[in-house]
């Protein structure tokens, strides 16, 4: 079931609110159980036959970390550490049958020329975000900070629907507490109207923009991987478009999780922070996809040895660390790919730091914090290909039009406007056709979807910047500070959400637009990882 579908929010979500909020006035535990298997419910509506595989994923880590926790308080703890690698291992194992089985099986065909055939395997939905979810739990058992054991709770804790298909990672000390507040089951005006206004602003995110960004990079990366060679102008619509693209529809579905959350009262972390706004690979990493990056510093990078260990390790480290996040992102090279040059921009960046901190050099002025931004977006925009492209002769198709080795393709929407430039140029360096439909003003309409969807990401506030008078996550909520300026100015202000009568306007306008708009339902991108 999808957030963005009228079988969701005219159906799933009353009835699972209802429930719940009636049931809590009897009995907190029954109120539990109910969103836990309203839970199970949003997640069997895509095939319930993996609601079995689910279940026994939560029952096999609650009874691994029930038995860790209990050898630790009776002082076992080489029965704990045994236990604890054991139930990782074969939480690896089943993610690795489902999701990298026949990776391997055709690298293995094309390395050795063997003709092995694929397996007939269906991806579970989700599977990396709740495998990551309970084995960051296993951990915490060990450690010592995941202590309760009420296993309504802990269904719950894994099955959340908001979280369930793309996120975010949560940990056991975010929400244990939190179910079990009687606070929780009582329903709150103020979590509503929060709430609902966080999720209508997710929803326009992937509905209106997102998806509209999708009608260009999507025909000019299934050109690519036909086999077709971009020019200049088609190859930098196809990855700016793919790069706003991902970013409107994984942050907004971010929002409507933390929207819809909220509306039940329980807070999830922040899972986006404006990324394109780092001023560096570092700073990147801090904004995007958050919880995920804390799960491979806090359960990889450091177990691994983080910076403890001189300089080569702690490079050695970070390409580990970034090459692993890209293979869990997707089963292909083109992945493995991306997440290499993330753990060499990440090396570059600290390698810079270093320099600097030797030469006693400062980060510059305005000047050099714009070049650092724009930088760092070019860097993240090339990364971008690999991820989205289905090959790496795509992605070589892609990042060799973008450099203008195949030539310049302008629409003809253009070719009047440019007479003059015309004139100076040769005319056969530039060609009015391409991929783009070239007899209207498409390649315009592009053009201008990039131009608002730069603006909204770099000059305007977030989504929690517009609301964070009301504390809708759980950082929020733990008094964590997170990184992003609020960028000043009447427009910041203007945009700051109150729960007065215009606002509330301005809301069911855009949520009526972004309702008409649902007629052509697109699954979320992160729901394939």
């Amino acid at each position: 079931m999808l957030f963005n579908s009228y079988s969701f929010i005219f159906i799933f979500l009353p009835i699972a609110f209802a429930g719940m909020f009636w049931l809590g006035r009897y009995s907190h535990r029954l109120a539990a159980l109910w969103l836990g298997l309203a839970s199970l419910a949003f997640y069997a509506v895509w095939d319930s036959r993996m609601v079995l595989l689910l279940l026994a994923s939560v029952a096999f880590n609650y009874g691994a970390g029930y038995w860790i926790g209990v050898s630790r308080a009776t002082g076992a703890v080489e029965h704990a550490k045994h236990t604890l690698i054991a139930a990782i291992t074969l939480n690896l194992m089943m993610l690795g049958y489902f999701k990298y089985t026949n990776f391997f099986i055709t690298s293995a065909n094309a390395l050795f020329g063997g003709h092995i055939p694929a397996l007939d395997i269906i991806l579970p939905l989700g599977i990396s975000f709740f495998t990551f979810t309970q084995i960051a739990f296993l951990v915490d058992a060990y450690r010592g900070i995941a202590r309760e054991y009420n296993f309504i709770h802990y269904l719950l804790f894994v099955t959340y629907f908001p979280h369930l298909i793309a996120g975010p990672v949560l940990h056991h000390k975010q929400m244990m507490p939190q179910f079990a507040n009687p606070a929780t089951y009582r329903i709150s005006p103020e979590h509503m109207a929060v709430g609902i206004t966080i999720f209508v602003l997710g929803l326009a995110k992937k509905v209106l923009i997102a998806d509209t960004l999708a009608d260009y990079a999507t025909p000019i990366f299934g050109a690519a991987n036909a086999g077709q060679q971009l020019m200049l102008f088609e190859a930098w619509v196809g990855a700016l478009t793919y790069t706003l693209q991902l970013y409107f529809d994984f942050s907004g579905y971010s929002d409507m999780a933390i929207g819809l959350s909220l509306m039940f009262n329980v807070r999830l972390p922040l899972n986006f922070d404006s990324p394109y706004k780092a001023l560096n690979i570092i700073d990147f990493w801090r904004r995007w996809h958050m919880t995920l990056s804390a799960f491979l510093r806090d359960y990889l990078y450091i177990p691994l040895g983080g910076n403890r260990k001189g300089p080569f390790r702690r490079y050695l480290n970070l390409m580990a660390t970034m090459l692993l996040g890209g293979l869990w992102h997707g089963a292909g090279w083109t992945f493995v790919i991306w997440g290499g040059l993330h753990g060499l921009y990440l090396t570059i960046n600290h390698g810079w730091r270093e320099v600097k901190a030797r030469h006693g050099w400062g980060d510059g002025g305005h000047l050099a914090r714009l070049v650092a931004r724009t930088l760092t977006f070019l860097a993240v925009v090339v990364a971008w290909v690999f991820f989205r492209a289905n090959s790496l002769a795509a992605a070589q198709s892609v990042l060799a039009g973008m450099v203008g080795m195949n030539g310049i393709a302008l629409p003809n929407a253009l070719q009047a406007r440019l007479s003059t430039l015309l004139e100076i140029v040769p005319h056969q360096q530039i060609a009015f056709t391409g991929l783009l439909p070239a007899s209207n003003t498409v390649g315009v309409h592009a053009l201008t979807f990039i131009a608002v969807g730069l603006a909204l990401v770099w000059l305007f506030p977030n989504v929690h910047q517009i609301m964070r008078n009301y504390k809708p996550t759980w950082e929020d909520m733990a008094n964590m500070p997170v990184s992003a300026a609020l960028p000043r100015g009447y427009v910041t202000q203007l945009l700051t959400w109150r729960p007065i009568t215009s606002h509330a306007v301005l809301i069911g306008l855009l949520f009526y637009a972004c309702l008409i708009s649902l007629t052509k339902v697109s699954e979320f991108l992160y729901f394939q990882f």
